[in-house]
């Protein structure tokens, strides 16, 4: 385990950084030769000291009476170390730009298992669990985090994994689509096609897709799904009928993947269509560089401020983070905010999570609905000359 001991998130001085010195006094004491006493060449007697009581040394972390203990549970080994050390680094920068003192987290790997770093963060006196990452792990810790009534606020973006305790602060697809094609449909488009990679996140993407346009009134003319073999993306465009002209095109995808995609749009029956992609899509740093996605849109939340962000995470990391970084570091905001009412000894005021303001941070502002999972405000780009720029702001609250 890894301990960070002072650290940060949105809408508070961002990244100064605090240090503390301490001082450490030492005394001594010397022997006495009573008056009178009889000269000696011996040494003068040492005082009697009072018998002494040390606390015994007990396993795990030593007590903190002053600070909230807060666990944070991310893959510090394995083939997610990568993004589980830049959640982790990100708390660090907010606990030290929020100069919190009632705040104190310890990282838990669950490379290992996360049901065990689970129990080992309720053994140790955790309040509350920040994570894990991966949606299976989030089905593992929440009966474990439920049965000791601490709270879990998970990286996932896995809307099913919500609820029994549990609350999911990922990026959700499905609030992507239903931006973008809002806009779509401001723009003046009505008619929707889309291409989406068979499994899961497939699946889902369709569903919103399929919500979405209706909402707007408009009409899904054709759904198709692929492999993310290019054989069989081109195959799955080539199956649009061409009597189902339509006027915008949803990649649900990676960016790399739409790029694939286009020249067959393009040569086929979506010769003039818009076409849009997903959150996965502000993920990408190279977004920009494909040329085929030039005019494209995709919603995601806001990057103002994760440019400032980044910049300061690579003077202190050396390297730049993940994208998905900062909602560790939104998460400790939102943890510092509410610490202020958390009473030390008590558990952790769950309803606070539910205030209709929300929370704002680095991505935006966000809040949770009934089902635990986070609603949050997203902007609109357009990938434009080799960069995103905004199109659509996001809004700055949910009045």
């Amino acid at each position: 385990m890894a301990e960070a001991i002072v650290k940060p998130q949105r809408g508070m001085g961002l990244f100064r950084m605090i240090a503390l010195a301490g001082a450490m006094a030492l005394s001594a004491c010397s022997g006495i030769v009573p008056r009178g006493a009889p000269e000696t060449n011996q040494p003068p007697p040492r005082p009697t000291r009072p018998a002494e009581n040390p606390e015994p040394v007990r396993p795990g972390i030593p007590q903190d009476d002053q600070r909230h203990r807060v666990a944070l549970l991310v893959p510090m080994s394995g083939t997610n170390a990568g993004v589980g050390q830049s959640i982790a680094n990100a708390t660090q920068m907010a606990l030290l730009d929020t100069k919190s003192e009632k705040v104190r987290i310890t990282t838990y790997d669950t490379a290992g298992g996360a049901a065990s770093a689970a129990r080992r963060a309720i053994e140790d006196g955790n309040g509350l669990i920040l994570g894990p990452l991966l949606s299976e792990d989030v089905r593992a810790v929440t009966p474990i985090a439920a049965a000791a009534k601490v709270p879990v606020l998970s990286f996932s973006n896995d809307s099913s994994v919500a609820g029994n305790g549990a609350f999911i602060l990922g990026y959700s697809p499905a609030q992507s689509i239903e931006r973008v094609v809002s806009y779509a449909a401001k723009s003046g488009m009505t008619q929707f096609a889309a291409l989406v990679p068979i499994g899961l996140y497939g699946e889902r993407a369709s569903d919103a897709l399929l919500r979405a346009v209706r909402q707007q009134k408009g009409d899904v003319v054709s759904i198709q799904t692929y492999n993310r073999s290019r054989a069989s993306i081109d195959a799955a465009v080539k199956r649009i009928p061409a009597t189902s002209p339509y006027q915008a095109i949803l990649i649900a995808d990676s960016a790399g993947t739409a790029a694939l995609a286009i020249p067959t749009i393009r040569a086929t029956t979506g010769a003039s269509a818009k076409v849009l992609g997903t959150e996965l899509w502000n993920t990408d740093s190279a977004v920009g560089d494909n040329k085929a996605l030039n005019g494209a849109w995709f919603a995601s939340v806001p990057d103002g401020l994760y440019r400032q962000y980044a910049e300061k995470y690579r003077s202190r990391f050396g390297k730049a983070p993940y994208r998905l970084s900062t909602i560790g570091y939104d998460v400790v905001l939102l943890t510092v905010r509410i610490a202020r009412d958390w009473k030390m000894g008590q558990p952790f005021p769950v309803s606070d999570l539910m205030s209709d303001d929300g929370f704002a941070g680095l991505d935006g502002a966000f809040r949770f609905n009934k089902n635990g999972v986070a609603q949050r405000a997203l902007e609109v780009q357009e990938i434009r000359d080799g960069q995103t720029v905004t199109i659509s702001p996001a809004p700055s609250n949910f009045d």
